[in-house]
């Protein structure tokens, strides 16, 4: 099972099923993009670069990414990623819900709230 989801930034993988309690991801950057500086409300995650360059923005610094190093980045923690080479990122995180807020975005979009297919209510 994978989704492929096309992104201004270039895609996201997702090879989790979406009724798990986390989620997984590959992110595929193009050099020079960079995604939303973001906070999400409810999502905590963590970031492994597995291949090229890539920074990080978190608390408040911008640091080159070490490769096969975990980036922790808590619900309400603004957050930015940019590639300087064509890179991927593993994301492993908790369920897709909640809202992502956009504090800043390169291609003007707008916040983003998901939820979680297991959290809708059955209807019988």
């Amino acid at each position: 099972m994978s989704q492929i989801i096309s992104k201004p930034w270039g895609q996201e993988i997702i090879f989790t099923e979406p009724n798990l309690p986390y989620t997984g991801k590959i992110l595929k950057i193009s050099a020079g993009k960079r995604l939303s500086l973001q906070y999400h409300d409810q999502k905590t995650e963590t970031l492994v670069l597995i291949s090229g360059q890539a920074k990080i923005t978190h608390y408040d610094k911008t640091e080159n990414m070490e490769p096969n190093f975990g980036y922790t980045i808590l619900a309400n923690s603004i957050h930015r990623l940019e590639a300087v080479t064509d890179s991927q990122i593993i994301e492993t995180s908790t369920p897709e819900t909640g809202t992502t807020f956009r504090v800043e975005d390169d291609y003007s979009r707008g916040n983003e709230t998901k939820t979680n297919i297991t959290n809708l209510p059955h209807h019988d």
